[in-house]
């Protein structure tokens, strides 16, 4: 499974793991088709703060509109959650990391929204080991903005949101951040979980 390894490798060595081609470009199409889908049919709802998602008063943290993945939503969710699922077996056989449970949800950032700079776990509940977050983005250039920045000890890391491609990270580790998006940004974001 060499995109989960890229994976490991990338988080041992360096704190992050970009992993392009994640999931193959049918799967992004029909992933972010679903995204939109359930952004028509108002589905998606401003995203929160905190463990009870209630603050974030104003949009003045983050902007962005979600809808939680269920494997009985749909049949594109399913197959997402199935290759997460994949890799999770994968890092339970060759790093013994105990993962067993994973939460995902669509984003939908709308132009001029952000997230500032935080860290993915909550100091009461250790429960979120890994942050995988999939780009669906078509065609995505450097000025669109929404750049997923990643704030480590001796450098920050810019990754651009190109459709298919993932980044792994540990969630109470590396402290990111979303920066202004000039088009609308559409991505998978989920915690890889250990109760």
């Amino acid at each position: 499974m060499p995109h989960s390894s890229q994976a490991i490798d990338g988080v041992t060595e360096q704190q992050f793991g970009s992993i392009a081609g994640f999931i193959d470009s049918t799967l992004v199409a029909d992933l972010r088709n679903r995204l939109l889908e359930c952004h028509e049919q108002g589905l998606m709802k401003p995203a929160g703060i905190g463990k009870d998602s209630s603050y974030n008063q104003n949009h003045k943290v983050r902007g962005d509109e979600i809808f939680w993945l269920d494997k009985e939503n749909h049949p594109v969710e399913k197959a997402f959650l199935e290759r997460v699922e994949s890799l999770i077996s994968y890092l339970n056989q060759t790093c013994y990391t105990g993962l067993n449970g994973y939460e995902f949800h669509f984003a939908r950032y709308k132009p001029g929204s952000f997230y500032r700079r935080h860290l993915d776990r909550f100091k009461t509940d250790s429960g979120r080991v890994f942050s995988l977050i999939c780009y669906l983005n078509e065609n995505w250039t450097p000025e669109d903005g929404g750049q997923l920045i990643l704030h480590l000890p001796d450098q920050q890391v810019t990754v651009v949101p190109v459709g298919g491609q993932a980044v792994f990270f540990k969630s109470n580790e590396v402290e990111h951040e979303v920066v202004e998006a000039h088009r609308e940004r559409l991505s998978i974001a989920g915690w890889l979980k250990r109760n």
